[in-house]
């Protein structure tokens, strides 16, 4: 029986993936819960049992977890990545279109009408004028970060009869087979911001990309470009976004990560952070993030860690030994040599590294005594450099 935590309102169609199982239980008041399942609950000062296996995000971010800490403990942290991915798309381009009608300014105007009775449709007819914008079609859209999101973006947006211009470095096989053959590839950064019209960012926050929008970035673009940023605040320099719109450098700046800066910003357009917030995008993570639980549990097999490395093999009901430990020499052998010791033999075996760890998945041919499971995890568990066991 596994005793499944949550920290925030999870959807119910993911909760129904454990409660239509009768191996799993769900206590919120669990001190013990063999998985956490969460959306944007700050972990960061929240002490865990040494039973908590799991902590699943429902959601792609984990900002809100100690991803570092939990490592440590071997404590595989999940996210969902691109079960949100079309909510987000849906947004960007309605902004995208939005903002360069200048719809965002014109709603706002037209509310201030409100009293002036029959005198509001002459009103109308001649405030309009300032709010005159401009069609995409035959527009360049720049695309940083072709993942799940971006790449919807893309095809999304040659539909509407955009060019489109993408750059990643990092693009996966996966989605690359979903990209259409129409969009461009920017050989980089500097290529794709001297050529779009729209500029849309769609990567993660690092040491590397925070502040990747500053004045430099600025002076290479066209005159009047807008940039749409779904991904992380911390990816612009807010200083010389301010300077850049009010030269007109930058004619608008749509963020879902609004402070008092921002929201101070002539021609920004300010989202409440509404990226992902759809009724579909919600049960979308919650159930992805329950299946990866739920799979992870009862096979130690392991897709979309943000801390472990990926490695599955078909369960076949055998026995299996699931070990994380130090990225070193010799860890494979050492674990064999203690199976070797109970005269087990391997029926498969899986071994995949992320940094400075790894995770090897072993598979028991023979039939296997169930009262050794406590000697075999003790003994594997003395191995040097090993995190945590368990024998499934």
């Amino acid at each position: 029986m596994f005793t499944i935590k949550t920290l925030n309102a999870i959807a119910e169609v993911g909760l129904n993936v454990f409660k239509n199982n009768d191996n799993y239980t769900i206590d919120n008041d669990a001190q013990a819960p063999d998985a956490i399942v969460l959306r944007s609950y700050n972990m960061h000062n929240m002490e865990l049992d040494t039973n908590v296996k799991a902590v699943a995000r429902a959601g792609a971010g984990v900002n809100n977890i100690p991803v570092n800490e939990y490592t440590e403990k071997g404590i595989v942290v999940f996210n969902t990545p691109g079960a949100n991915a079309n909510a987000v798309k849906e947004l960007v381009l309605t902004t995208l279109m939005a903002s360069s009608r200048n719809l965002f300014a014109g709603i706002q105007w037209t509310k201030g009408l409100e009293g002036k009775g029959e005198e509001v449709p002459k009103l109308v007819e001649a405030g309009k004028k300032q709010f005159v914008g401009k069609e995409i079609k035959g527009k360049t859209l720049g695309i940083i970060g072709l993942g799940a999101i971006g790449a919807r973006v893309a095809n999304d947006a040659l539909r509407l009869d955009m060019d489109v211009i993408g750059y990643d470095p990092f693009i996966s096989v996966d989605i690359a087979w979903n990209l259409s053959r129409n969009v461009q590839r920017a050989m980089s950064l500097e290529e794709l911001y001297a050529k779009a019209d729209y500029i849309t960012v769609h990567v993660p926050f690092t040491k590397d990309t925070g502040g990747m929008f500053n004045k430099d970035s600025f002076a290479i673009m066209k005159d009047g470009v807008h940039i749409l940023n779904f991904s992380r605040g911390e990816l612009v320099n807010e200083d010389d976004m301010a300077e850049a719109l009010e030269s007109g450098k930058v004619g608008k700046y749509i963020t879902d990560f609004p402070n008092e800066k921002v929201l101070k910003m002539p021609n920004c357009v300010c989202i409440p952070h509404l990226g992902a917030s759809t009724a579909e995008s919600e049960e979308n993570c919650a159930i992805m993030a329950a299946h990866q639980v739920k799979e992870f549990l009862e096979t130690g097999n392991i897709v979309n860690s943000v801390n472990f490395p990926n490695a599955s093999l078909p369960y076949t009901g055998k026995r299996r030994v699931a070990a994380f430990h130090q990225n070193v020499k010799g860890m494979v052998g050492q674990i064999t040599a203690v199976l070797s010791n109970y005269d087990l033999n391997i029926a498969d075996m899986v071994n995949r590294s992320r940094g400075d760890y790894a995770y090897t998945i072993i598979d028991i041919d023979n039939k296997f005594n169930g009262d050794l499971t406590p000697a075999l995890e003790e003994n594997i568990g003395k191995i040097p450099g090993m995190v945590n066991v368990r024998i499934i």
